[in-house]
């Protein structure tokens, strides 16, 4: 991760003319998750019901310390499906991991308040006490646990974003990618396995991978349909809601397993918070109401992942 820190105006105001399409997107992505209505109120209601479980009642005596308090996460919200702001309400943000965090929140009886930045701003964010806990589609991985400490709550799968039917041929971060130019948020884990495609392509003969930086997804998505990128490789998920937002131009050319799972990051002194939010996971998996939101947001059942701590701290 490129710690590179970024405040929430000025990310907002680097994005507002990406902004009338980001909601198009959204108010799509919304489209999808509305036929999931049933799931909605299921959901709802289970979060509802948390916070007066027996377990959850006795996590809130455990840790009354959050009770009653109110926590900030701190989120990149320009993620459809995950954390993005409610066309319906620009005051809101709306998404799994929204609804994930707030379930969290019920069941250890803290409220939560939000902190928009970058997503490169994300980890030192948390990391120097600005937010108490990050959830926001952000990938769990050894370098960035240097940082955090990471409970696991979803597995991993990119999806490779192209041109309608694929024409340049991308089939992965391979050589394919030899000589075209791909978009890619700044501090996502993808960006240096493209680029350390450079000796391989130059062993093969062919020119290095180029890659464009940007602060969000809907800048991404928009270089592949402005010609000025060829691919996007990303969540599968955001990859398939961007697919569908775009049909006549964009195609998903094929999804790729990385070998990491997405996380909430905590900062690392702060172990208390850190063990009731694994606590209080587990009670919202068992619970169901994981699967449901994962169900609500048309997002793949079989991606949870039971919560484990990744630490590079004793």
């Amino acid at each position: 991760m490129r710690f590179v820190k970024k405040s929430g105006d000025q990310a907002g105001a680097r994005n507002a003319g990406t902004r009338p399409t980001l909601i198009k997107w959204f108010s799509q992505a919304l489209v999808f998750a509305a036929c999931a209505a049933g799931f909605v109120a299921s959901s709802h209601a289970a979060s509802a019901d948390i916070a007066a479980s027996a377990a959850c009642k006795a996590l809130q005596a455990k840790y009354s310390q959050f009770n009653g308090k109110t926590l900030t996460n701190a989120i990149n919200p320009h993620t459809p499906g995950y954390e993005a702001l409610d066309p319906q309400d620009p005051n809101k943000y709306a998404g799994f991991d929204i609804d994930l965090g707030e379930a969290l929140g019920k069941c250890l009886g803290f409220n939560v308040a939000y902190k928009p930045v970058g997503f490169a701003a994300l980890i030192p964010t948390v990391a120097s006490g600005q937010a108490d806990f990050v959830i926001s589609d952000i990938y769990a991985t050894e370098d960035r646990a240097k940082a955090v400490d990471f409970i696991t709550y979803s597995k991993v799968s990119d999806g490779v974003l192209a041109a309608k039917d694929n024409p340049k041929k991308i089939t992965g971060i391979d050589t394919s990618l030899c000589g075209l130019t791909a978009a890619e948020n700044t501090g996502f884990v993808e960006v240096p396995l493209i680029e350390n495609l450079a000796a391989t392509c130059k062993a093969a003969g062919k020119p290095a991978p180029t890659v464009l930086l940007f602060d969000n997804n809907a800048s991404c998505i928009q270089a592949i349909l402005a010609g000025r990128a060829d691919t996007y490789i990303n969540d599968v998920n955001t990859v398939e809601q961007a697919v569908k937002a775009y049909p006549e131009k964009l195609s998903k050319a094929l999804a790729v397993t990385l070998p990491y799972y997405i996380g909430i990051g905590v900062a690392q002194k702060n172990t208390q918070l850190r063990d009731a939010l694994v606590a209080a996971l587990k009670e919202v998996q068992t619970a169901g109401i994981e699967t449901a939101l994962l169900k609500k947001w048309s997002l793949d059942v079989a991606a949870l992942e039971a919560p484990r701590v990744i630490s590079t701290t004793k």
